[in-house]
């Protein structure tokens, strides 16, 4: 049975992190391997600069293209033993990059994001792969745009499991016993168009090969000690989670905990595969355990989002909120790609709270604004705590203004 591996951006950062990066597979070496690797940290965010500019037409394009292309030739040059190996494999993939951004557009802007943003994970994979050839580590290189078969959907593809089930089983039956390098976060349709699965889709890309070969598990590689019950950056007192049921990581997955993606859980569920969450800088150490097991201790669980928007809808013929209204509210939402992460309906008004995502919103308020009343506040944060306490609430929250509040027995969400 494989047992899958997920590296994220920053556990590839640098040089350093490629050599820990084989060190950790160099444990395995007995255990049949797929590993599924992101773009390397930042370099998403530049690619999207990179789209930006050639879509929009600025100035910029070249300078946000040397820029993708130096980092990566940086890093193959501190990686080669030889000069000229590793370089020799992603100038082709950077020359490809530059032909595309130095023609027209498709007037799809979501098509080509796709299509420009995946080259992240492209130079990540081929860089990777390559060193660890050179390192004696035999591995082989996966396209995934031919084993993850999606819809048309740009940046959100939907995955049509029964082709993508045969295309990744025949692959690995064409190389068995060998260690197999792919990319995370990409897909393809039938006609052979780049697809992403949405961003920071690689957990689920590595939950679609597991899913699809019954494997014996998934790790994904992170840079904390496994599963913590609140991100660092906002709440230092995080403590480690040493084992969660699928159900309570889907409940934390859906109200936005950033360690898993929202759709890892449900394909692992179905084959009760298990997931380990684990530290990349101490490979060794226990981790985190996502699978079929009983919570005993309700440790509350704290989401921070912010740069959120707080939305109130509210009919012009002043007639209540009905089935009615609610369908095409919810039509506008879908239309324009946005999650609702709170929501809450009076007689006369129902409020939403979205993450802040400029275009998007600015689409979605034209729509809403045609047949509704619409007020909004911006910059606002919301904080969602599980297995609530008064304990816990008073240690988030404390004196500080609440605009809206929600709860149940076992979550509270409040908007600040």
């Amino acid at each position: 049975m494989y047992k899958i591996f997920k590296f994220g951006g920053a556990s590839v950062k640098d040089a350093e992190g490629v050599r820990n990066l084989k060190q950790i597979l160099d444990l395995y070496k007995d255990e049949k391997l797929i590993v599924v690797i992101s773009a390397m940290e930042k370099m998403t965010n530049q690619l999207e600069k990179v789209l930006d500019s050639w879509y929009y037409q600025s100035d910029s394009l070249e300078t946000n293209f040397e820029i993708v292309k130096n980092f990566h030739l940086d890093i193959a040059k501190q990686l080669e033993k030889v000069q000229g190996e590793i370089t020799s494999v992603l100038l082709p993939i950077l020359d490809r990059l530059w032909e595309i951004v130095s023609g027209e557009n498709s007037n799809n802007y979501d098509k080509d994001y796709d299509n420009i943003v995946s080259f992240g994970e492209y130079l990540s994979t081929q860089l990777i792969s390559t060193y660890l050839n050179l390192n004696n580590y035999e591995n082989v290189f996966a396209c995934a745009i031919h084993l993850v078969i999606t819809d048309d959907s740009f940046r959100e593809g939907k995955v049509i499991w029964e082709k993508t089930e045969k295309a990744i089983q025949s692959f690995v039956a064409e190389h068995p016993n060998k260690t197999i390098i792919t990319q995370g976060f990409i897909g393809g349709t039938l006609k052979g168009e780049v697809t992403t699965l949405g961003r920071e889709g690689s957990d689920f890309s590595a939950a679609i090969f597991a899913n699809c070969l019954n494997a014996k598990d998934v790790t994904i590689w992170k840079d904390v000690p496994g599963l913590l019950n609140a991100d660092p950056k906002f709440y230092p007192d995080a403590v480690k989670l040493d084992a969660i049921s699928y159900q309570e990581a889907i409940e934390l997955a859906f109200y936005g905990a950033t360690i898993i993606h929202p759709k890892t859980i449900k394909p692992l569920q179905n084959k009760n595969i298990p997931l380990l969450v684990k530290s990349f800088l101490a490979p060794q150490n226990e981790g985190s355990t996502i699978a079929d097991v009983d919570s005993i201790k309700k440790i509350p669980s704290y989401i921070f989002k912010t740069e959120q928007i707080l939305i109130s809808i509210f009919p012009k013929d002043f007639s209540f909120i009905a089935a009615d209204n609610l369908t095409k509210i919810f039509s506008y939402i879908s239309k324009n790609k946005l999650k609702i992460n709170l929501m809450q309906n009076s007689a006369v008004s129902f409020t939403i709270c979205i993450d802040n995502k400029p275009n998007r919103f600015a689409n979605l308020l034209k729509d809403l604004q045609e047949e509704f009343f619409v007020k909004y506040n911006t910059n606002k944060k919301l904080i969602t705590i599980r297995h609530h306490t008064p304990e816990a609430i008073k240690h988030v929250i404390g004196k500080q203004h609440v605009i809206l509040e929600q709860k149940s027995r076992s979550t509270l969400q409040v908007v600040m």
